[in-house]
Formats: structure tokens, sequence, C-alpha cells
């Protein structure tokens, strides 16, 4: 039990990891925070381009389809893989000249816009058929439909899911290390290694807890709001 507590738990070990966890938990952040706002804008278009009526319209539906399909049933970790090794070694100038950051962050933007597509889609779905017959009905076009219409509904009743997705994002962040991103677990390995016990990565556990607690928690709340006015609405 001595032993254990000593490479899980040691308080020095804690005091001379903090430091070095921490600066790589930032890059974590932003690797975060950055995919998160591109996954929101093209995965929004992609539930929409998935919509999208009539025939002249197939091959765009067919694409995205396609990208949803491939994107969701690769292991992130390939396509870090892919993309943080793949590109550069084309030598296409602009395209295999990015830092490995930005390779990461391309990496969890694809695999994660595929998932929230998805979720984007099941909203749009969810919004009832007559929503659009009225918005038509008084003279608005199908983009001016979904945009002030379909679109924002969606979006507000998916929040909670959309919520869990960032919650596994924040976590995967953790895997573009494959690829050579100096982040909080990359770093935390290292600092294990060198010094020989665990202490290094129980903090960057904690660091990665300290924001998907709250976040889950907040889900949580949004999620018994919504039930608590569905129940209000339906008496």
């Amino acid at each position: 039990m001595g032993k254990f507590l000593h490479s899980f738990f040691s308080p020095l070990g804690f005091r001379h990891a903090v430091p070095q966890v921490w600066d790589g938990f930032q890059t974590n952040i932003r690797l975060m925070v950055i995919a998160e706002l591109l996954v929101l804008f093209f995965a929004l278009a992609l539930a929409i381009v998935r919509g999208l009526p009539g025939r002249a319209t197939l091959p765009l539906r067919v694409l995205a389809i396609a990208y949803t399909d491939f994107f969701r049933g690769t292991p992130i970790i390939i396509v870090a893989f892919i993309v943080g090794f793949g590109l550069p070694g084309l030598q296409l100038g602009f395209i295999s000249n990015r830092s490995i950051t930005a390779y990461g962050i391309l990496a969890l933007t694809l695999v994660y816009t595929a998932y929230v597509s998805e979720v984007f889609r099941a909203g749009i779905e969810s919004v009832h058929p007559s929503q659009r017959s009225a918005a038509r009905s008084l003279g608005l076009t199908y983009a001016q439909a979904m945009r002030y219409v379909v679109v924002p509904q969606a979006v507000r009743r998916v929040i909670p899911p959309l919520l869990n997705d960032f919650v596994g994002l924040q976590k995967d962040t953790a895997l573009v290390s494959v690829i050579g991103v100096a982040e909080a677990a990359s770093l935390a390995q290292q600092f294990s290694t060198q010094n020989g016990d665990f202490a290094s990565l129980v903090v960057a556990a904690v660091f990665f807890i300290l924001i998907t607690i709250p976040l889950a928690r907040f889900t949580d709340h949004l999620v018994a709001e919504r039930e608590r006015r569905e129940r209000a609405q339906a008496f």
C-alpha cells in the first residue's frame, strides 16, 4: 500500500509534475477550443447538405454521407497518423508545412465533424415539417426557412448531445500525442519515465476531470430543464 501511494500520490511528485503537465494541458485546451469551433461550423454545414432537396443535389448528399460514414468508422488514431505523417510526406508546400498542432486540430476536426453532423441532422429532422411549410407559405425561400425557422430550433434541441460530444473531444485531444503534439498526456508520460513514478499521470487525469465533470453536470442540468419544460407544456 505504501508503495502504491508513493508511486501515484507522492506530494513531491505532484509538486514537480504540476507545472510541466499544466504547460501541456494548455495545448489540450487550445486544441479543444479551436477544434470545437471548426466542428460546429462544418458539422452544421454537412447536416444541411444531407437534407438538401431535389435530384440536382444528390451528388452533394452522397459525398456528405460518404464523408460521415468514413470518418465515423475510422479510429481517430489512424486519422491522426494519416494527417500528421501523411500530409507532411506529400511535400505539397502549404499543406505539408503546417505545425504538428495544426495537424492535430485537423484530425480532431475531421472525425468530430462526422459525429456532430449526425447530431445536427437529428435536430433538423426533429423539427416538424409543418414548420417548413408554414415558412414557405409566408414567402420564405428554402434557404431562408432553414436559416430563420428550422436551424435555430434544431440547435436549441441538440445542445445537450453536442456538449456530450465535446466532452469526448476534450478527452480525445490526448490522442494526438501519437503524432508528436506535446500535450498533457505525453508530457506526463515523459515525466513519469524520467522520475520512475506515476504522480504526473494522476495530475494529467485531474486536469482533464476538472473540465469534463463540470461539462457533464451542465449537460445533465440542461437535459433536466428541457424535460421540466416539456412536462409543463404537456399540462
